[in-house]
């Protein structure tokens, strides 16, 4: 089946998402890895992007670790350092796309606010024709139920779908559920695969 719609996950796709990056550039790196290791800050962020308050969820963590209390605090105060900077050429692929009218969807797991927040800083994130917010959904990837979620919505069969993910397990859900999918490994091949689909040319893609 030639896939209809195109599905972008947001981070390490269209934006790049690394805590422990910015991390290291606030403290320490070895007292960053010690807090790392003793605290599931990924975990916690889970519970955001499942629709739980951004700063109240993460500045009660904080409380639980007296320690590291402020540094935890700060994946609330300065999470767009975290979230940052934006892919430039999967922009550009996102924004061919629309110009072709392909519709174009996002699938990320995102928290109510922070994406709410995201969206003032990156123009391109309320560009999607549909936007599938894990936080509003109350699901997060790769749970099997986010994907049924987005088929029933949007009304296309599984095999309409193209999706892209830098996570192989959530490639690995979409593909279990009959997706054509896209292990993003850097903008290159994503859009050397969607010049394959059909979708763009090689100058478009460039």
């Amino acid at each position: 089946m030639k896939p209809e719609a195109v599905v972008f996950d947001i981070g390490n796709v269209l934006i790049e998402w690394n805590p422990e990056r910015h991390y290291d550039t606030v403290m320490d790196p070895a007292e960053r890895a010690r807090m790392f290791a003793a605290v599931d800050l990924h975990a916690m962020n889970d519970e955001v992007d499942r629709g739980a308050p951004f700063q109240a969820t993460i500045y009660a963590h904080a409380e639980l670790y007296p320690e590291w209390r402020d540094a935890i605090r700060r994946w609330h105060d300065e999470w767009i350092h975290m979230a940052s900077p934006a892919i430039p050429h999967s922009v550009r692929l996102l924004r061919k796309l629309r110009g072709k009218g392909v519709p174009v969807f996002a699938l990320t797991n995102f928290g109510i606010d922070s994406f709410a927040y995201a969206q003032t800083q990156y123009d391109f994130l309320a560009e999607f024709d549909r936007a599938y917010v894990s936080g509003h959904m109350g699901l997060i990837k790769p749970d099997p139920a986010i994907y049924a979620a987005v088929e029933a919505d949007c009304g296309l069969p599984p095999g309409a779908l193209i999706f892209t993910d830098d996570r192989a397990d959530n490639i690995a859900a979409a593909d279990a559920r009959g997706w054509q999918t896209h292990h993003f490994t850097g903008p290159e091949g994503w859009a050397a695969r969607l010049v394959a689909e059909g979708f763009l040319t090689v100058e478009e893609a460039a």
